[in-house]
């Protein structure tokens, strides 16, 4: 299967990212590389897919 992000905004505004990964781990690094870009951008939230299938959640914010 091919892995992505989804993105969302706030107010539940979802992105796709343009960027597909072959592997878990590829997909991960990405967005270890990119995630402060990704919340000046205001992104909140983050959903990893496999296809459509949802493997994890992460929220972008600062914790409380």
């Amino acid at each position: 299967m091919a892995w992505n992000w989804q993105l969302e905004k706030s107010g539940g505004n979802r992105i796709g990212a343009e960027e597909t990964f072959s592997t878990q781990a590829a997909a991960e690094t990405w967005l270890g590389e990119h995630w402060r870009d990704l919340r000046t951008e205001g992104v909140e939230k983050v959903v990893l897919l496999d296809g459509e299938d949802t493997i994890y959640t992460m929220s972008l914010e600062d914790p409380t």
